[in-house]
């Protein structure tokens, strides 16, 4: 699957986070778009994929060389911001985007006037919402990278060593690392994809 095809149909889950929630994850919609992730984990044939009760998600790409590589590890937070709402969201994509204003829906722009950094970006495609949601690619981009590139190193048969996936709830309350099992999550060296 194309990776914006894929963040674009990540968008359609609600996965924003409560503040002030005692529960976790701090919305139970969260745990909806986990189950789904463990099944596309599934379906691309990772091992060891498991879910917990809190929707802490780990899976496993088994080695596929003989060498003596380290184990490496990519986590990714999958809940999104309190700043608007995360349900509903109309992403699309801005082909070749030209530097002037986007108009997200009628009477919603955004404006290089307004975020300059729009510029960097000229001649590339862009993914938008209708201005009216947030879009959450923090972080479920993240998530779609590392799904994307699960899906091409097994499809390429790339050599690699053991590879860890960890998917977490609730990173934008601060609390995604709380329950994240260190135990369980074998990697040697791990990367957050998060961000720009």
């Amino acid at each position: 699957m194309e990776i914006a095809e894929r963040f674009i149909n990540y968008t359609k889950f609600d996965t924003q986070s409560v503040d002030e929630s005692e529960t976790v994850p701090s919305n139970p919609k969260q745990l909806i778009f986990a189950r789904y992730l463990k099944e596309e984990l599934e379906k691309e044939g990772l091992k060891e994929v498991e879910m917990d009760e809190k929707g802490y998600i780990y899976a496993t790409l088994p080695a596929n060389t003989d060498k003596s590589v380290p184990t490496i590890g990519f986590i990714a937070h999958y809940d999104t911001a309190l700043d608007a709402s995360g349900a509903n969201i109309k992403a699309r994509i801005v082909k070749g985007y030209d530097g002037g204003d986007i108009e997200l829906s009628p009477g919603i722009v955004s404006s290089p006037k307004m975020f300059p950094e729009l510029l960097a970006h000229k001649g590339e495609d862009l993914i938008v919402t209708d201005g009216t949601t947030l879009l959450g690619a923090d972080d479920k981009a993240g998530v779609a990278e590392i799904m994307t590139a699960v899906e091409e190193i097994i499809n390429e048969k790339l050599p690699h060593g053991d590879i860890w996936i960890g998917f977490t709830p609730d990173e934008e309350v601060g609390a995604g690392a709380d329950l994240f099992d260190l135990d369980y999550f074998k990697a040697e060296y791990a990367y957050t994809v998060d961000g720009a």
